[in-house]
């Protein structure tokens, strides 16, 4: 995980561990229910980036923003493509349903005032969310490991879109789901270094005491 290193890292920080706290006390150990309740929220950010990116181009008429519009619209695709899994495997009832819409809708207007805002802080917190999701898949890998929880047939979904053995196992998706987050951490982390470089070179460019060569 990145170290937090100012403050906009531990607020990112702060709210990851303030949602981890929420998804700990709901759902504890049942991941699989904890899976569809996340990876709904989980397919905002890349949604709400991948268009206010998009918009960003369109205003200053510039190009060069395409291969993060991709990437950050694939990542709410394959978001998405986890929750089709889950709800496959955990069955939710009319309760857990309405948690999926309640949290949409809440982090979706969280999530848009954050990245209008902070962008920079957007893609950090994002980034510790994979980085939790990816110790959650891990516990969860874990309990289906050693027997706690049945490792049952992975749907025909998942087979399909990961290109897996048609006897696949919940084990074998639940490691292809956590390299995907692995993966969304990775991009994350490395959009809000690059967000914090450009802004550290244009404060130094905007300053009046800088030496001229």
């Amino acid at each position: 995980m990145n170290k937090p290193r100012n403050f906009s890292d531990f607020f990112a920080l702060t709210m990851t561990k303030f949602f981890r706290f929420i998804a700990d006390t709901f759902f504890a150990k049942r991941y699989g229910h904890r899976a569809v309740v996340l990876e709904t929220i989980a397919g905002v950010p890349g949604m709400v980036a991948g268009m206010l990116i998009h918009l960003r181009s369109l205003r200053k008429m510039q190009t060069g923003y395409g291969s993060q519009i991709r990437e950050m619209l694939a990542e709410a695709e394959n978001e998405r493509m986890h929750l089709m899994f889950f709800i496959e495997i955990a069955k939710p009832n009319a309760f857990e349903r309405f948690l999926v819409i309640a949290a949409q809708a809440i982090f979706m207007a969280f999530y848009l005032f954050m990245y209008i805002c902070f962008p920079k802080t957007s893609h950090r917190m994002i980034g510790y969310f994979e980085d939790e999701a990816v110790k959650s898949y891990t516990e969860y890998l874990d309990l289906v490991e050693n027997g706690t929880v049945m490792n049952i047939r992975a749907p025909r979904i998942a087979i399909e879109y990961y290109n897996l053995k048609k006897d696949a196992r919940l084990s074998d998706l639940i490691i292809s789901v956590r390299a995907d987050e692995m993966h969304h951490a990775e991009v994350n982390h490395d959009y809000a270094n690059d967000v914090q470089s450009k802004s550290s070179k244009k404060e130094m460019n905007d300053d009046p005491k800088k030496e001229v060569a």
